[in-house]
């Protein structure tokens, strides 16, 4: 049973990874709204979708251990992932699908920088190595395109910062989607209605195939997270750390064979500093994980 319940947690959590490297397909479909207004409705509907789910689920006993602590924490992380759901979708729709891939290859490595900074870890020296390399890799191209790639900083700190509150937060992971989705549902249909007000609303007003994405757009947000947090439960941390890349490669290669990005000498320095970064740091990772296992045995 265990044998069958870790495959199933594998496959949930690869399942997940997989979907949201797809993401760029299906937001590039709903390139012709606005992105502030399609941030609005993912948020919504994904309100909709989240909690649905749960009570279909009959799921509400956990409600009442959301304590005003966990309001608050969770308040904080959802400004976190609603700025970084907003930054993504703009870098989709303008073109930038390279540099999502990027900011969430270095997302891994700006956690181990967080942690020294905020938490006061200290790095051994693979670990020191691979945060360089990243930011070797980074001042390349912000020195050979002239600008900082801010579309891959800002995904890789606030989904940091979202995955740093969310770890002093006790509470599952899709009920604390739910609690976040609720928080930002308010502002989000205040700001659709003020939109519609001034005429310039997108639902019900364009082609219908618009509507049924953005409406959708809810359950394809929700459905990863859901598999996520049930494959979490089931594999090794260091796995999930593993197949946490599988997202970004397959971003970069939509970016690069579908919507044709440019990928030149400059990309492949930067790539290749980040790559190896990830490597010497999974490594260690896998070093590190080996030698617990070694000593509880």
């Amino acid at each position: 049973m265990t044998a069958l319940s870790n495959r199933g947690g594998f496959v949930a959590a690869a399942a997940a990874y997989f979907i949201w490297g797809l993401f760029p397909l299906y937001w590039r479909l709903l390139a012709s709204v606005p992105s502030a207004q399609l941030l609005a409705h993912r948020v919504a509907w994904c309100a909709v979708v989240v909690w649905l789910f749960l009570l279909l689920r009959g799921d509400g006993a956990w409600w009442r251990g959301i304590t005003p602590r966990l309001w608050g924490m969770l308040a904080a992380s959802a400004v976190c992932i609603s700025f970084n759901w907003g930054v993504f979708i703009v870098g989709i729709n303008t073109g930038h699908v390279l540099d999502t891939s990027l900011g969430y290859f270095i997302t891994p490595l700006v956690n181990v920088l967080c942690g020294v900074v905020l938490l006061r870890e200290r790095l051994n020296l693979l670990q020191w190595a691979a945060v360089t390399c990243a930011g070797a890799g980074v001042a390349w191209m912000a020195w050979q395109l002239g600008s900082l790639p801010w579309i891959a900083l800002v995904l890789a700190f606030s989904f940091a910062s979202y995955g740093l509150i969310r770890k002093f937060t006790a509470v599952d992971a899709v009920h604390g989607l739910a609690v976040e989705s609720l928080i930002l549902l308010l502002p989000s249909i205040a700001f659709l209605l003020w939109r519609e007000s001034l005429g310039d609303g997108v639902f019900l007003r364009e082609a219908v195939h618009l509507d049924v994405l953005m409406a959708v757009g809810g359950g394809v947000t929700a459905l990863p997270l859901v598999l996520f947090a049930y494959g979490a439960r089931r594999v090794p941390l260091t796995l999930l750390g593993f197949l946490q890349y599988l997202a970004p490669i397959v971003s970069m290669l939509i970016a690069v064979f579908v919507f044709h990005e440019p990928f030149g000498y400059v990309q492949k320095v930067t790539f290749a500093c980040i790559w190896l970064a990830l490597v010497l740091f999974s490594t260690d990772a896998l070093r590190r994980y080996l030698a617990q296992r070694d000593l509880v045995r």
